[in-house]
């Protein structure tokens, strides 16, 4: 499936291409705060279609994710990071998509308040 996501602006925008089996969402301090469901694929199936430079970054805890949100609407429409064997990955946050029924997304829920 080919998809399409921005922020709420149109700012930050991209394309992603796969198969949402299912979204996490996380219960550590800042993906609560901001209520993102996440959708992990590599890199290479994520394509910014604005410049890279509309995004701000924001790191914390052990600065190993690049948590990226639009500075003009402060959406958080995906994070940039790499899997346990090293490979880069983009987090999309689905509830960024267009034409997503959230509904169908099966949820897996990550403790990362604990780890």
């Amino acid at each position: 499936m080919h998809y399409k996501g921005s922020c709420h602006c149109g700012h930050v925008a991209y394309e992603v291409e796969g198969e949402i089996k299912n979204a996490m969402a996380c219960n550590c301090s800042m993906c609560q705060r901001k209520g993102s469901l996440l959708w992990f694929v590599p890199a290479a199936q994520f394509k910014l279609t604005t410049p890279e430079g509309n995004a701000s970054t924001y790191l914390f805890n052990k600065h190993v994710i690049k948590h990226r949100f639009c500075p003009k609407c402060g959406i958080h429409p995906y994070a940039e990071g790499v899997d346990k064997d090293g490979n880069k990955m983009a987090a999309v946050n689905v509830r960024c998509l267009e034409d997503i029924d959230l509904d169908q997304v099966p949820v897996t829920h990550y403790d990362g308040k604990h780890h």
